[in-house]
């Protein structure tokens, strides 16, 4: 489903890079974290924002797609220990890092409750684990916008979204439930232009996430009668629209 680094990259890779700033913002530790883990860091956007802010951080990437791990290694180089795993069984020792983060991957993880329990084990005491998600029930404007028009054609189009974590407060209990002590939250808006409609849509084609499965599975004519409903709502562009994560963050009781 995640499988090309490359057309993740055109599809939601632009949003992490959009949004890694302000969550680190949020969440990141003063001073900066001389060691970290970057939970399901697909092609290291969040990674790379990181170490532009402290070079000289440790930090461990892992995700469990294997075209994800390869391109991350390829952009990080040696800075950076990219691993292939699970958020459920990470490939670090107990208390080996300042800082766990995972940006937008918490609602992709079949067990969040063990991968936040995870998250909590590889981080010492007294060390931080943040998390954010899209809000997809509302905020995520380019996949609502999506799902919206494919409803308003066909009634009763199932809004695959994975919307497990989000919602109010659920990110906070997540955290708690799995040992998380202190936990805080809020909101993060980022907002997005598509110079074309075609920028918005091309990258829908090419069956990346829930939108993408969907949409290959659309066949040539519903395709294009989803695309023209999709223009029509949102004009030829430029398309400019704001999306809304949640995010909470907590320290490591001890």
């Amino acid at each position: 489903m995640f499988g090309d680094a490359a057309a993740y990259e055109r599809f939601m890779g632009r949003w992490s890079t959009a949004l890694a700033p302000s969550f680190l913002d949020a969440v990141a530790p003063a001073p900066a974290p001389s060691s970290a883990c970057d939970v399901g860091c697909g092609t290291g956007n969040l990674t790379a924002e990181l170490l532009r802010r402290a070079p000289d951080c440790r930090v461990t990437a892992v995700d469990p797609a294997p075209p994800f791990v390869a391109a991350a290694r390829e952009r990080l180089g040696d800075a950076v220990r990219v691993l292939p795993g699970t958020a459920e069984a990470l490939p670090l020792d107990d208390d080996e890092v300042d800082v766990a983060l995972a940006l937008l991957v918490l609602n992709f993880v079949p067990d969040p409750e063990a991968g936040v329990a995870e998250m909590v084990r590889v981080t010492r005491p007294g060390g931080v684990v943040g998390a954010a998600v899209w809000d997809y029930a509302s905020g995520m404007a380019m996949l609502r916008a999506f799902w919206d028009a494919a409803a308003a054609l066909w009634p009763g189009a199932e809004d695959q979204a994975l919307d497990r974590p989000a919602g109010s407060g659920g990110l906070e209990a997540l955290l708690a439930r799995g040992g998380v002590a202190d936990v805080g939250g809020g909101v993060l808006e980022v907002p997005m232009r598509f110079a074309t409609f075609a920028e918005y849509w091309d990258p829908f084609l090419e069956g990346i996430g829930p939108a993408g499965a969907y949409v290959e599975r659309l066949g040539e004519v519903r395709r294009e009668e989803l695309r023209a409903e999709l223009e029509r709502r949102l004009g030829p562009g430029p398309v400019e629209m704001t999306s809304t994560a949640r995010w909470a963050a907590g320290r490591v009781a001890g």
